[in-house]
């Protein structure tokens, strides 16, 4: 009312609970890892290898992981979880020198890969690579444990609610006193809390993940999935 300045319109559509309202679209399985190449991080440092007359292609090729990013249900894929050591957040991809990647200069397919990194265009490259694709890893992680431990907390709060009614009923019939009723009210309305800060983090974590993929899946709402590098 005091935002409006006017009273309240009585034709007002009902109240949504947080997770009905769809304010974000859930991430789809099968997302290839070249959505990435729209990153900022990424396009500086495919722009600094043009500038020193690089063939982005071959070093895309080269040292550019071409997999998919979502498993089922939009969860962490095999393929990506196995760029990474296991336990440890080491970098496992070893990039197979077999194109050349400056144009009209040295050919660096020549060359080991010891010497190809001491290059500064190509070590700033992986350098780039390398935490777009943790950005992602950790956010696909975290969604798959935000998913459980909100299925869990929606079994707690059913419970609860279960305990409530069934308190309330005690009372009404003069089996307890309202003590229990208040207590399992309490335990509730905690309950509750604890859910929507977990439903809170799930939609925060994707907004991250939206971010770490370079804009999202999907340009706006309403069109079809295209090219990680259409116009």
């Amino acid at each position: 009312m005091l935002l409006l300045g006017e009273p309240m319109p009585d034709d007002l559509p009902a109240g949504m609970a947080l997770d009905g309202q769809n304010l974000l679209t859930d991430i789809p399985a099968g997302l290839p890892s070249d959505l990435l190449l729209r990153r900022p991080d990424i396009m500086e440092a495919e722009q600094n290898l043009l500038a020193a007359n690089a063939n982005i292609g071959a070093a895309r090729a080269v040292f550019f992981p071409s997999i998919s990013l979502t498993g089922s249900f939009g969860t962490l894929s095999p393929s990506l979880g196995g760029l990474f050591k296991p336990g440890s957040a080491a970098w496992s991809f070893a990039p197979t020198i077999t194109l050349p990647i400056f144009e009209g200069g040295q050919n660096l397919a020549n060359l080991d890969l010891a010497n190809i990194q001491k290059k500064i265009e190509i070590a700033n490259y992986e350098k780039a690579i390398q935490p777009a694709f943790r950005d992602v890893a950790d956010g696909l992680a975290a969604r798959g444990t935000y998913d459980q431990q909100i299925a869990a907390l929606e079994r707690d709060t059913a419970a609860q609610q279960r305990r409530l009614d069934l308190s309330t009923l005690r009372y009404k019939q003069g089996v307890d006193s309202y003590l229990g009723v208040l207590t399992a009210q309490q335990d509730l309305y905690s309950m509750q809390q604890t859910l929507i800060t977990a439903r809170m983090q799930r939609l925060a974590n994707l907004v991250s993940l939206y971010q770490a993929l370079g804009g999202g899946w999907i340009e706006r709402t309403g069109d079809q999935p295209r090219a990680a590098d259409a116009g």
